[in-house]
């Protein structure tokens, strides 16, 4: 109907989600929205990262109470179709939608961006309402209220996008930000005309709103807020609904359910159910490709400028998530909206809220191999990440030396590791021993799928790396030992059948057709001297397969 008030386009934009061959019902949120509605709890604030299906539910959230939008074609074959209210609410409100991440041509301060949303509303206001006395000069708090007064207490349902947008924008300055937050004030707090309103962004409105303007919202974060976690990101059964469909319509299917799982998952709600990133399992099962779909750009670089220059505070712990160990730290989300990050804990509280880390029972961790990729990257191009830079840069050498069987270059790199100042390799365990495998072979990440603690043949083995570019290319299991030697290490990987897990499931034909090779590596605690040994496994596959 207008710019903002009963858009029509949220419809067209949610439907078209809705007719994706992809598409997941996550229209039950309704039912946890319809409650609140005209109650005291009706403020809502959603901050998630970026790509978690935020402004898609916002569409849906407009259409579906929209009186303009005519949606029963949609909604009507969901679940919220079933909800006893159904009828009630469906296509029954005048909603004003505005999607706060939209400038007006040729921006270029605050004035312009305001100008034109408050510009906008109040000609969508004056022309649906006729009877309201609305003055040239009223704000738009001014104009709903005479529409309110003069339309038998009409209320209307907000629901604002990307509420945090303009904080990004270099024109912005704390003054305006400040502006913002009052004008945002001024619309909602303690207003009778509104029946909800419902606001997502990235960014917590805590920081932002130091005082009391904005503290009607009830906010949910990923972190520590439970409620409507379920419907930004998907789950478990979600995924695996959408594997069935992709087998469905793919011909010759490239990506894997595992591979879903190690390139997506790693998120989850406060208490503990997995989600994986929507946008790039929707991506990978469209491409019919396990690829980095994450894009950088505006926050995300500027976390990875504050971790460049605070390497001192924060290196050995990028050292250890790196390495695959999760790191203790005290998340505070509104941390993240400071403009001078100094500390660890608001470097980390800022990746979280961005969606680089994750964020579960007091540790952060890299979630998946989408962002340990990003990782990566940083790793070997940064030379001020000192010690951990030097082993990125030698993790080359090392795939190269073990595929060669060379473990005299192998024992330079493992001994050339050990003999930097590593705080998290004290060797006290096999744990350590683990943490600089991890590192040595960074590299290989781009070329194996790598598993940790994986069940093959008789027992759990160390690591196995899955040849994930050439399926014909050498396979590695790789056994550590502290304490012992690497041919006993290398006896328990054919002892207990390691080398199965390259066999595939009863009946299909083997996956991985080139070499198996079988590492071990080893440290003596009295001696301090590593040692490492390189054996063909193949023989022995040939002979588990007979």
């Amino acid at each position: 109907m207008g710019n903002y008030l009963n858009p029509t386009t949220v419809l067209d934009a949610y439907a078209k989600e809705y007719n994706s061959p992809y598409f997941v019902d996550k229209s039950m949120m309704l039912k946890e929205l319809i409650p609140r509605i005209g109650t005291s709890m009706n403020d809502i604030c959603i901050t998630r990262p970026r790509r978690f299906g935020k402004s898609v539910m916002a569409n849906m959230i407009a259409s579906f109470f929209s009186r303009e939008c005519k949606g029963a074609d949609v909604f009507d074959t969901l679940k919220i179709a079933n909800f006893n209210q159904y009828q009630e609410y469906m296509g029954k409100h005048d909603v004003i939608f505005i999607s706060l991440n939209e400038l007006p041509r040729k921006c270029r301060s605050y004035e312009q961006y305001i100008d034109r949303i408050e510009t906008r509303l109040l000609h969508d206001l004056k022309q649906a309402y006729p009877k309201a006395v609305i003055e040239e000069e009223d704000a738009v708090w001014d104009a709903l209220t005479a529409v309110f007064n003069a339309y038998d207490s009409k209320r209307f349902i907000f629901v604002l996008d990307e509420w945090d947008f303009i904080f990004h924008r270099n024109f912005v300055t704390e003054q305006d930000k400040k502006d913002y937050i009052d004008f945002l004030s001024n619309l909602l707090k303690g207003k009778a005309y509104v029946a909800l309103a419902y606001m997502t962004g990235i960014l917590p409105i805590a920081k932002y709103s130091s005082g009391s303007e904005l503290n009607m919202f009830l906010e949910y974060t990923m972190v520590t807020e439970e409620m409507y976690s379920e419907y930004f990101g998907f789950t478990e059964e979600e995924v695996d609904d959408l594997y069935a469909r992709f087998l469905q319509k793919q011909e010759h299917p490239m990506v894997t359910r595992e591979g879903l799982k190690a390139w997506y998952d790693g998120y989850h709600t406060k208490q503990g159910e997995r989600v994986y990133n929507p946008r790039s399992v929707v991506a990978a099962l469209t491409n019919n490709n396990l690829g980095n779909y994450w894009t950088s750009a505006g926050p995300y670089d500027e976390i990875f400028y504050y971790i460049e220059h605070n390497t001192a505070e924060i290196r050995d712990d990028l050292a250890r998530m790196a390495a695959g160990i999760p790191v203790p730290a005290k998340v505070r989300e509104y941390a993240a909206t400071s403009m001078n990050l100094t500390t660890k804990d608001e470097i980390f509280s800022a990746m979280v809220v961005y969606g680089f880390l994750s964020y579960e029972n007091g540790c952060v961790r890299i979630p998946n191999k989408e962002l340990m990729d990003k990782f990566d990257d940083m790793l070997l191009k940064e030379s001020s990440l000192g010690y951990v830079y030097q082993l990125a840069k030698a993790s080359s050498d090392m795939l190269k030396a073990t595929l060669e069987g060379n473990t005299v270059k192998m024992l330079e790199i493992l001994e050339f590791a050990h003999h930097t100042e590593i705080p998290l390799l004290s060797y006290n365990n096999e744990s350590d021993l683990t943490a600089l495998v991890n590192l040595v072979y960074l590299a290989a990440r781009d070329f194996y799928r790598i598993e940790r603690e994986d069940k093959a043949g008789i027992g759990y083995v160390d690591f196995i790396f899955y040849p994930e570019i050439d399926y014909g290319a050498d396979g590695i299991i790789l056994e550590l030992k502290v304490g012992h030697t690497a041919e006993e290490a290398l006896a328990q990987i054919k002892d207990r059948k390691y080398a199965l897990k390259f066999e595939g499931k009863l009946g299909e034909t083997p996956r991985y057709t080139g070499r198996i090779l079988g590492v071990g590596i080893a440290y003596d605690k009295s001696t301090k001297q590593h040692s490492c040994k390189v054996q063909v496994l193949r023989d022995e596959l040939s002979c588990f397969m007979k």
